[in-house]
């Protein structure tokens, strides 16, 4: 009887720390686009004032922001200025190898930035990264609409598939 009791406890704590994880995940790639889409709006102050080299206007990003955005920022420069390719795209890919932690929706943002920097003069690269700006905000628009009735839905949900699922095997 004991034995089944804690089954059911650690199937429902399992299944409850899985929505709980989902929560976290969730507010973890709101906060990435966040960093990406404040990030872009800097750097493209930054580029239009002082036409600022890319090794340094990706460090002068990671100074800006946090965590794994920071860290690809900083993989980015060390990549360009390694001139591991000539191309930045590559550069950027292997950045995102390097950069754990990363949501996939800003992974994503940042890939398609990094397939074109590089390749136009001031103003397409202003727009490139406008471009990506907007899109990160787009994102969070869908991202955060009735996010906190999503997150509470993915806890109890958890939960929930946790109990139905003890009680099945109870």
């Amino acid at each position: 009887m004991y034995l089944k009791l804690t089954g059911a406890i650690l199937i429902l704590m399992g299944c409850g720390g899985y929505g709980m994880m989902m929560a976290v995940a969730h507010r973890r790639e709101v906060s990435a686009l966040h960093q990406v889409a404040m990030v872009m709006q800097r750097m493209i102050c930054e580029l239009e004032y002082r036409l600022t080299p890319l090794p340094e206007l990706c460090r002068f990003g990671a100074q800006q922001t946090k965590g794994a955005v920071r860290m690809f920022f900083l993989a980015l420069a060390e990549a360009m200025d390694e001139q591991i390719s000539p191309d930045i795209g590559l550069c950027t890919v292997a950045a995102l190898k390097q950069t754990t932690g990363l949501p996939r929706y800003a992974a994503a943002q940042l890939q398609a930035l990094g397939q074109t920097l590089g390749r136009f003069d001031l103003t397409g690269q202003l727009t490139c990264m406008e471009r990506c700006r907007q899109s990160c905000m787009g994102q969070l628009e869908v991202l955060e609409h009735q996010q906190s009735q999503r997150l509470r839905s993915y806890q109890t949900l958890g939960f929930c598939a946790g109990a139905a699922l003890a009680i099945l095997l109870f």
